[in-house]
Formats: C-alpha cells, structure tokens, sequence
C-alpha cells in the first residue's frame, strides 16, 4: 500500500483523525451508540459523514447500532459500527453471524484499558468464526490502520476490528490523513443493491450457505468449511509485528497498543545504557504474530510481558515461546478514577524499575508493588 501525499499535517484530536481516516478510506455508512471513550469518535463522523454524502447514526442502542450496519454492509457499502468494549459485549451475536455472512464489517473499539483482549481476539459469539484485529500504537498509525482495516475488511469478506483505547481516542498528534491506495479488489458481484430485482438474479446475503433460486448453494457445511479455509488462508497472510533490539536480547519485552509506545520507549533508553533488552509489539492480535515473537525471543532467557490488565495476551506469548524461556507479566491492572486505563502504571519510570526487575532477576524477579490510583 502507498499513501498519496495531499494533506497538510494538522494537530488533530485520535477520534477526529480516526473519523477522517475511515472516510478517506470510502466509509459512507456508520452507526453507533455513544460510551465513553468511543462517544467522540461517533461526533466526529456524525460531522463529517454528511458533508461527503454519507450517514451517521446515533442508534438506540448498541443492537441497533449493528443491525444497521449489517443492514448496509449487505448492499456493498463500506459501513463500520463501534463502541467499548462494554458496548461491543452486546453486538457479539451479530459479529458471529455477519462474518459467517461473510460481511466486510469494520469495528472500532475504543477500549477503556487492554481487558477487552480476549474479547477482540476470541470473540463472545457463536460458531467458528474469527475477526481481524489491528492495534495501532498512536494516532498516526491508527490512520494507517483503520484505511487498512476497510481494505483487509473487503478483501476478505470478514469484519476487522481497530482495537484502540481512550489515550488514542483523546490525545492528539499532529498528522495528515492522506487516501491510501491498496491492491485494486472485485467487485461485490454478492451485495444484495437492488439491481438484480427481476431479473431473476438476485442475491441472498445469508450466513446458511443458502441462495436465491437459480443460484447454486453450498450449504451449509460446505459454507462453513470455506470460512474455515479461508481463516487459515488469512491467518497465514496478515500476521504484523515490530521488533526492535532482539539481535542480542536477553530480555525481551512483548506488549501492544499505545501501552507499547511507553515501553518501546524504556527499552530504547535502557538499550542506550547498555542493558541487552528487547522489544516486540505484536499490531495484529488476530491473526497472532507467533513467528515474529518467538523469532524476537529466540535468544532471550527472559521475556516480560507488559499490558494493563490481570493477563490476557500472555497466553498468546506462551504459545510463541513454548517454554523456550520464564515468562514474567510486568504489567497489571491500572486505571484512572473512571476506569479508563490511564493508570499510574502507565509511566515511564515505573515502567522502567518492572523491566529492569524482569531483566535482572528472572522468573523470581521481585517487582515492585503495583502503584494505586488513591482516587480510583
């Protein structure tokens, strides 16, 4: 993919740039039901949506809300919906059956902390089925992401989730949105638009496997085979990683969205001191980035794990390194007075003392006492 350099760098607020982002990237359709973090992200589309011939919608509810969009997902309009992870909870039966539909849905959630992990990358539907799931680290890459997660959405007829969280949402950066262009994609010979009204060529947007007279149907095992297939084909192709000073780690730091950002940045000073640790952060949750991870683990004898919550990814970090070495969560649930993640754990220098810890003492590292919130 290559960005096509038209826009000017503005101090924009996360949800604002993610707004523009998403209608840069053909985005006409959204519906959502305000809930802090998310609420700011659904203003800023319901402003702009209209001034490009698009619609937002602030639906009763978060069941609405994704009926809507599955409603213009089936007529081959780029549609998205959102919330937190509070809100998404309620969409899941629906996530189940647009993907089994095989819809090119894309979701935000602007998650209050890193708790909705297993929510983002196991689901809480029914069936086989999996979502993609992209974490940007700042607000400049949320940009790129989310015009990724509109053509990964459509490439492969599968919902794709940008998991963010209230500093992206709330922070600003001074970035430019500018049109991505991607691989050109087929047409959507499946949308249910109207036009093959008797012609007897109509389509039928269903997750049964079933079709319109005329049509060939799989049915519904063979269906469900296909999305398996095709979930094994994804899981193989759109693994994304970063890594940074594994060469000759022997500590290796894995954690992911904008946490990463302040982790990346202790590594990188620690490395400047000449302490041998590393770093990785996994962008894509689902599929996993289990190659990169234990490629950057390889040679490390420790690897800490940093998210804020009770221990979620640390799984997926278990089955990379497969017992190659101790694994220590440095991390821990944090928050501010409403719960939002913004925590005093998310600070450099406490940061700082919990690698250090893991570096220098292992799995029987002792680390410091996780700092409180006294206004929580």
């Amino acid at each position: 993919m290559t960005a096509v350099p038209t826009a000017q760098r503005r101090l924009m607020e996360g949800s604002e740039a993610i707004a523009e982002a998403a209608i840069a990237a053909g985005c006409r359709f959204f519906a959502g039901y305000p809930m802090t973090p998310f609420t700011e992200l659904l203003e800023h589309l319901a402003k702009k949506l209209p001034e490009v011939g698009g619609v937002c919608i602030n639906a009763e509810s978060e069941l609405e809300a994704v009926g809507m969009a599955w409603g213009a997902l089936a007529t081959g309009a780029r549609a998205a919906t959102g919330s937190t992870g509070q809100g998404l909870s309620l969409m899941q039966e629906s996530f189940s059956e647009i993907t089994l539909a095989e819809l090119p849905l894309v979701v935000f959630n602007m998650a209050r902390g890193q708790q909705d992990y297993f929510q983002a990358t196991r689901g809480g539907g029914h069936g086989d089925y999996r979502h993609l799931v992209l974490a940007p680290l700042d607000i400049a890459e949320a940009v790129e992401l989310t015009q990724l997660a509109f053509h990964l959405a459509d490439k492969w007829r599968n919902p794709v989730l940008v998991y963010g969280d209230y500093l992206l949402a709330h922070t600003h950066q001074a970035v430019s949105v500018e049109p991505v262009e991607f691989a050109p994609l087929p047409p959507k010979a499946w949308a249910v638009d109207g036009s093959g009204g008797g012609t007897g060529d109509s389509q039928l947007v269903t997750p049964l496997g079933l079709a319109k007279h005329g049509h060939e149907a799989p049915g519904i095992e063979r269906h469900l085979r296909g999305i398996t297939a095709k979930h094994a084909d994804m899981e193989s192709e759109e693994q994304r990683a970063e890594t940074a000073f594994c060469d000759d780690a022997e500590t290796v730091v894995v954690a992911f969205g904008t946490p990463a950002k302040f982790v990346r940045y202790v590594v990188s000073q620690l490395r400047a001191e000449g302490e041998k640790v590393g770093f990785v952060r996994p962008i894509s949750l689902w599929p996993y980035p289990f190659g990169a991870v234990a490629d950057a683990t390889a040679g490390a004898t420790t690897v800490a794990v940093f998210e804020l919550c009770a221990g979620q990814m640390i799984d997926d970090v278990r089955l990379a390194v497969l017992g190659r070495a101790p694994i220590v969560p440095i991390g821990g649930i944090s928050t501010d007075g409403s719960g939002f993640g913004v925590g005093p754990l998310l600070d450099a220098e406490v940061i700082r003392e919990r690698v250090l810890a893991a570096h220098r003492g292992g799995v029987d590292a002792e680390l410091p006492p996780l700092p409180v919130n006294e206004r929580g």
